[in-house]
């Protein structure tokens, strides 16, 4: 959320200085809680102004320029450590901004892609429905779809799909495809994306959840919030974990803009990585709870943020796997 925050504060810098909108350009700037835009690229006079504006926000530490048209914005402690909080508390709305306001994307044609006549066109069909569905989350207009227009599921899918889903699970098949890079032949094995190993990222992002939502059921349990008061994030995998939720909305955009949910299937990948590692760190002691439920703020915010972002691929979130 903490990108979607500095997306409004740019924009409003600009709007301050009478400036035309820019996209802010972000991308990460180093260790967690620093960010780079390359907004004053398209106003190269006012980059000083820019992050003097910047400074001002009083959850952002510095704002500093770092090259030609490039700033480098470092958000506080306090900031930075509250956004756990922050997402949990916004559900799937953590996942939402306005960086696409504005934006009209055409309406996917309806029907289950799981239904289509084909791998590729399974493919064809979830990628146009998810493009739609992150984009209207970053604040573009998705029109519906007219009543003229045919259903791709008019066929019955071709055995080896329809197979697929019987093997594996319509959710297991739906995030393998969801991942698949355009242009690539579609190759999905049942065997392999049905595996319940990390190496399975159809897997891997379900189980991260769960694993959180474990985490979360234990403290509540063990009221864990109430025996330990409540510390700052300082371990480097709660730090990386907590760098990693605050690019939710910025990745749906990006995604949604570049047509590529491909791109966001794989952000949701590294997300689970972050979790696992976040809540398996060093620091949990005995046996009697579940790994993570001594960071009760950390799974919480882990299990909203990839709850949203499995409910953008129209992915189930399961609480127990």
């Amino acid at each position: 959320m903490l990108t979607r925050d500095l997306r409004d504060a740019i924009a409003r810098a600009l709007a301050a200085a009478g400036l035309d909108p820019a996209d802010p350009g972000l991308r990460p700037a180093g260790p967690p809680g620093q960010y780079a835009s390359s907004v004053a690229l398209a106003h190269p006079r006012a980059a000083q102004p820019l992050a003097a504006a910047l400074s001002a926000e009083p959850w952002i530490a510095r704002a500093e320029v770092t090259g030609p048209g490039y700033l480098t914005v470092t958000v506080t402690a306090a900031a930075f450590a509250a956004l756990a909080d922050r997402i949990a508390a916004a559900g799937p709305a953590a996942a939402a901004s306005g960086a696409l306001r504005g934006v009209t994307v055409p309406a996917p044609l309806p029907g289950d892609p799981l239904a289509a006549s084909g791998w590729e066109q399974a493919r064809q069909a979830l990628a146009a429905q998810l493009t739609a569905r992150l984009a209207a989350a970053a604040g573009a207009t998705v029109p519906h779809p007219h009543p003229s227009q045919r259903s791709r599921s008019a066929s019955p899918p071709p055995p080896d799909l329809a197979a697929a889903v019987a093997y594996a699970g319509p959710d297991a098949v739906r995030f393998a495809l969801a991942r698949a890079v355009p242009g690539r032949p579609v190759r999905i094995d049942p065997a392999v994306v049905a595996r319940h190993v990390p190496a399975n990222p159809a897997y891997a992002v379900r189980y991260a959840h769960a694993r959180a939502a474990s985490g979360v059921r234990w403290a509540a349990i063990s009221h864990a919030a109430e025996v330990a008061p409540p510390r700052p994030p300082a371990q480097q995998e709660e730090l990386a974990l907590l760098d990693a939720l605050s690019w939710l909305p910025e990745r749906v955009a990006t995604a949604a803009r570049r047509g590529r949910p491909d791109e966001f299937a794989r952000y949701l990948e590294e997300l689970a990585s972050a979790s696992i590692a976040a809540l398996t760190a060093a620091g949990h002691r005995g046996g009697a709870r579940a790994p993570g439920s001594d960071k009760p703020a950390l799974a919480r915010a882990a299990q909203a943020g990839l709850a949203a972002g499995l409910g953008l691929l129209g992915v189930g979130a399961p609480e127990r796997l």
